[in-house]
């Protein structure tokens, strides 16, 4: 029998004492703990501390990614939308967003047990709000953890939900009172961007790569001041090319025109041939008149434009349909079989939760990320986007300027939806006064810290890391990377299901979509925590169809829920579930309305 030493002994007892709030919440026994340090001079574990959290608390970000990326692979419907019609690769997708976005919010909240009395972690920025990826505006939004949610102990949860609520619905209530209240009251917020599950489409068609869990912890809030999700121009590069164009007195940012960005690469490293400069973008038809012309201007000056079979140095082909995040780690240079130097580079666009947390990957990583706001629609070229933008909704000549950047004239409600997207913009707080804006302007302090954690699903092309891998009839590995600017690791976890297969589903789903799928809500004993799970799984599977009352209510609007997100019978059951727990435990669930 293999010997284990008291080392690793010592560290699978400390990560299972730390971690036993998440581990015990989800039925799961941990049983082994491997950790690689992959970059920094760090290399204690139990002993370094690389973030600016505490050991214990690091170790339960770090759980959370890890029991997301499990219970999402092993519950959320993995591949069942492969060969089914597009309403069902849509259900597919929000039954995995489901999954995941309960999952991670469920250790959040056992994770939020333990923090310092004065501590709370605020969602800041979330994946999932705005359709796309070959989805319509119908289809609603997918389940998510959005801005506002608030994982703290009770006293400060109560004071923050009251002051975000206002910031929600009182205009004249901005970003700055909000935080001279916080800073007042001696509250620290830890913001977070997150995406529960990074390329849902390619989890629900059964892709063997990229499906990930990406939670980035920072520490103070994102200045931003309501739920927000549009597009982000992103060209990230070496922060070396950055600088060596400095020196010259060129500036690079995401507008340059692309022959000056590749004189400046190879002004930074002297041998590479423009044929070696790989450029991942965004790929796909419908993105052609979208960034068409950045693709154009690669290729003019001899640059290889990213293709879904093209293999990395990791042995894995990349794929562009989907995935702006992932790229980010493999922004650097490498030589190849006859010593030439190659460097990829991301550019294009991504949704703002991915871009900022690409963006905040720039200080880990030695990279410059340029960002341009666009639209949450984005019809036209990159820079006409960007300068749509920047248009005055209140201007008298709004519809005129507008048209004009369309070539066409604009019918009004073409005009109206451009004119909201503007001023959801600028209610939320982003910054549309500059040309280009970096992470530094969604931090108010400037100076911040961040811990990037993702959870693997599947192998990621990237980096090289694998994905949940199955021991046995009942035991899983699943891998987690830490990245801070002090350094990196990759900890692999061997977690066993406690209990059988079904009861761990059950365990891994949200309540509400349990009961709606036939599980008997009425012979199941109630907890006051039932009150706490439901509140919270509202907020991620019909959050546009909520409007707060009062102090703490909510008030739940059937008809603005779409048909695609929840399916008409299973609206009536809905229904019929919220108002049994309304007449049965009135107390527990005082806070709660259902409208029609």
């Amino acid at each position: 029998m293999k010997q284990i030493s008291m080392e690793k002994k010592n560290r699978i007892a400390q990560w299972a004492f730390d971690t036993t709030p998440i581990l015990g919440r989800f039925h799961l026994w941990l049983e082994d703990v491997e950790v690689e340090w992959v970059r920094g001079t760090c290399n204690k574990e139990l002993k370094d501390v690389i973030s600016f959290v505490d050991g214990a608390t690091e170790r339960l970000f770090t759980m959370t990614a890890a029991v997301t990326a499990l219970g999402t692979k092993l519950f959320g419907r993995y591949g069942e939308g492969k060969d089914l019609d597009k309403k069902g690769q849509n259900q597919a997708k929000k039954d995995a967003d489901a999954v995941s976005a309960y999952i991670m919010s469920e250790s959040l909240w056992y994770l939020s047990r333990s923090l310092p009395e004065n501590h709370a972690i605020m969602v800041c920025l979330g994946e999932g709000l705005m359709p796309k990826g070959g989805e319509s505006p119908d289809m609603g939004s997918n389940p998510m953890l959005g801005f506002g949610r608030i994982y703290a102990r009770p006293q400060v949860a109560k004071f923050l939900d009251r002051h975000i609520y206002k910031l929600i619905n009182n205009d004249d209530y901005t970003w700055n009172e909000f935080r001279r209240q916080v800073n007042h009251a001696g509250i620290t917020i830890w913001g977070t961007a997150i995406d529960t599950l990074e390329n849902t489409s390619r989890f629900a068609k059964g892709a063997s790569t990229g499906p990930m869990t990406i939670l980035h912890v920072f520490d103070q809030p994102l200045s931003i001041a309501q739920p927000y999700e549009g597009y982000i121009g992103n060209l990230v590069l070496p922060k070396e090319v950055i600088e060596t164009a400095k020196k010259d007195s060129i500036l690079i940012d995401f507008f340059t025109p692309r022959k000056k960005v590749l004189e400046a690469i190879q002004n930074t490293y002297k041998n590479i041939k423009p044929e070696n400069l790989h450029v991942w973008t965004l790929q796909g038809k419908t993105r052609e008149a979208r960034i068409g012309n950045l693709w154009k201007e690669w290729k003019e000056i001899g640059a290889h434009i990213v293709q879904d079979d093209w293999k990395l140095p990791s042995g894995y082909n990349v794929f562009t349909d989907s995935g702006t995040y992932a790229p980010t780690y493999r922004i650097k240079t490498w030589k190849d079989d006859n010593n030439e130097t190659h460097l990829l580079i991301v550019d294009g666009y991504a949704a703002s939760a991915e871009a900022m947390q690409a963006a905040s990957l720039s200080p880990i990583l030695d990279l410059e990320a340029s960002l341009a706001i666009f639209s949450s629609k984005y019809e036209l070229e990159h820079d006409k986007e960007a300068e749509i933008m920047h248009l005055d909704p209140e201007d008298e000549n709004f519809d005129e300027k507008l048209s004009d950047l369309f070539g066409t004239k604009l019918e009004k409600n073409k005009i109206e939806e451009y004119k909201d997207f503007i001023r959801q913009a600028q209610r939320a707080g982003i910054p549309l006064d500059k040309r280009t804006v970096s992470a530094d302007d969604f931090l108010p302090e400037k100076e911040w810290r961040v811990m990037a954690l993702s959870g693997f699903m599947l192998p990621d092309p990237y980096v090289g890391a694998p994905g949940v891998e199955k021991v046995s009839e009942d035991t899983y590995k699943v891998t987690v990377r830490l990245s801070t600017k002090k350094a990196s690791k990759r900890t692999t976890f061997t977690l066993k299901l406690m209990e059988s297969f079904e009861e761990s589903r059950l365990v891994c789903n949200p309540l509400l979509n349990r009961f709606m799928h036939g599980e008997n809500y009425r012979e199941r004993p109630v907890k006051i925590s039932d009150s706490g799970r439901i509140r919270n799984e509202l907020q991620t599977l019909v959050s546009e169809a909520l409007e707060h009352s009062g102090i703490d209510g909510i008030r739940v609007i059937f008809n603005k829920i779409s048909k695609d997100v929840i399916l008409p019978e299973n609206q009536v059951k809905l229904k019929e579930i919220l108002n049994w727990y309304i007449e049965n435990h009135p107390l527990w669930f005082d806070w709660l309305e259902i409208v029609d």
